[in-house]
């Protein structure tokens, strides 16, 4: 089991302010099925994010506990399971992901490395990044690829924001 940290407060807005949650509920019509708790609307919305994004898995599983997303079953590969964690780690309101006992990817990894992220700071550049990381500015485009779809052009980071760093 592991568990990543993020930042709470920053990141793409998926769930809507309390308020709108609040206020669905009531302007539902009378024939409408029952209201989904918070919780699941929560994870709903996470789920469509993934399959937005083509991050879905036949067997992968989201769990929320209040600011934790848990991740459980089998991603594609290592990149794959990478880009999950971050997609979900970097919504607002989610402060951790956590890796459920089992869960992993049904390609088996090559080398058990644990994936390398990089929590960006006011200020930073993905060159910058790519300097502290990979030696050379000029290699942020490996950073930006390692981040696709989240990421939608270079210059588009936010301070707060978790990215994936290849590696090799």
């Amino acid at each position: 089991m592991a568990i990543w940290d993020f930042v709470k407060d920053a990141g793409k807005s998926l769930f809507g302010s309390e308020a709108e949650a609040q206020e669905a509920p009531a302007q539902a019509p009378a024939a409408a099925p029952a209201p989904q708790s918070d919780t699941d609307r929560k994870v709903a919305a996470l789920k469509a994010e993934l399959s937005a994004l083509g991050l879905t898995g036949k067997d992968v599983h989201l769990t929320l506990r209040g600011d934790t997303v848990v991740i459980s079953g089998k991603a594609r590969d290592q990149e794959t399971l990478e880009k999950l964690i971050l997609a979900v780690g970097n919504i607002k309101g989610i402060a951790h992901v956590e890796l459920a006992e089992g869960a992993g990817t049904e390609a088996p990894a090559a080398a058990a490395a644990q994936p390398l992220f990089h929590t960006v700071r006011k200020g930073e550049t993905l060159s910058a990044i790519a300097q502290q990381y990979l030696g050379k500015a000029s290699r942020y485009p490996e950073i930006f690829e390692a981040n696709k779809p989240m990421l939608s052009h270079p210059d588009k980071i936010y301070p707060g924001q978790t990215l994936r760093i290849p590696q090799g």
